[in-house]
Formats: C-alpha cells, structure tokens, sequence
C-alpha cells in the first residue's frame, strides 16, 4: 500500500468539511499540454517526476465533446473528487475491523510527513502506526516523500513492489 487514505482509528468521527478548494479546482483545458504547464511549477506537481506529470495530464483529461480542438475536462469531475475527501473520515468509512481479518503480508509505505491541514496535498493521511493494525503489516516511512510517492519517484515505488512481491 502506497501512502493509503487510512487515517488514524480516531480521525474518523464525521465528514470533512474543507473541501471547497477541490470543488473550486480548474476542469478544463485547451490540451494536455496546456494543462502540464500550468500544473509543472505549482505544489504538489513540481516534485513529481516529469513523465508521470505528463501521463497524469495525458490520461486524466477526457476530451469533451467530439469536434476536432473541444477542450478537455478532467476524467475525475471536482466536484466528485470533493465528495471523496469528504466521506474519507466518515464513521462509517473506518474500515479497522476488516483490516483485523487481513492474514497476508501486508507493506505500508508511507510518507513522513504527516498530516497538515495548512498543506493536505502534500501531507499524507497515513496513520503513522497502520502497519501495526495488520496481523502481518510491515511499515516503511520515507520522509522525502508526500502522499505521492509513485509520482514523485516511479523507480522506487516500482522497486519496493518487486521486493515486497519477493517476500511473497
């Protein structure tokens, strides 16, 4: 697991409401170029590597409509992204109890930088102690990192899951 959306047991106590910047979010460009340029020197995209900012641009545009040169929105609209952020500390979203039945091998790989609400894109929403949580969870912290560890370095993410499949 890459930095997973799995909060501490005792974050999840109700929806959350700081949403709107996702809501507010830009959803359409002229290309993927164009939206490469505007995302390449902002937070959090400026520490990701090159080729999977430009493969986040590529496939996460859909073209909207089909006349040659229609702009382009985003495959995964904001105003559904805000829903998610929302419904993540949910009560009903902890899902602790079926993490308790999980037998396999499980590796957590997260960030060390924990949760900021001044910086939630690039704070990870990891519970520092999740690997703990599986009956055989292993935990790697990589403080270098944000929540978006296989953006920033593709090779290591690649690398860790090799070498946890190999433990396998």
């Amino acid at each position: 697991m890459m930095d997973p959306v799995i909060r501490s047991k005792d974050r999840y106590v109700g929806p959350w409401t700081q949403a709107q910047f996702v809501r507010k979010r830009r959803n359409r460009w002229t290309s993927p170029e164009e939206m490469f340029e505007s995302f390449a020197s902002r937070p959090p995209f400026d520490a990701w590597d090159r080729s999977a900012l430009r493969d986040y641009c590529q496939y996460g545009l859909l073209p909207d409509g089909e006349d040659y040169g229609a702009d382009y929105i985003l495959a995964c609209p904001p105003e559904i992204e805000a829903s998610i952020y929302e419904a993540s500390p949910a009560v009903e979203s902890n899902i602790y109890p079926e993490i308790a039945t999980i037998a396999i091998p499980v590796h957590v790989v997260r960030s060390g930088r924990f949760q900021d609400p001044a910086n939630v894109m690039g704070s990870s929403p990891t519970a520092p102690d999740l690997a703990a949580s599986f009956a055989q969870g292993t935990d790697i912290c990589l403080p270098e990192h944000s929540h978006f560890i296989p953006m920033e370095s593709p090779e290591l993410a690649a690398q860790l899951i090799v070498e946890a499949d190999a433990l396998l």
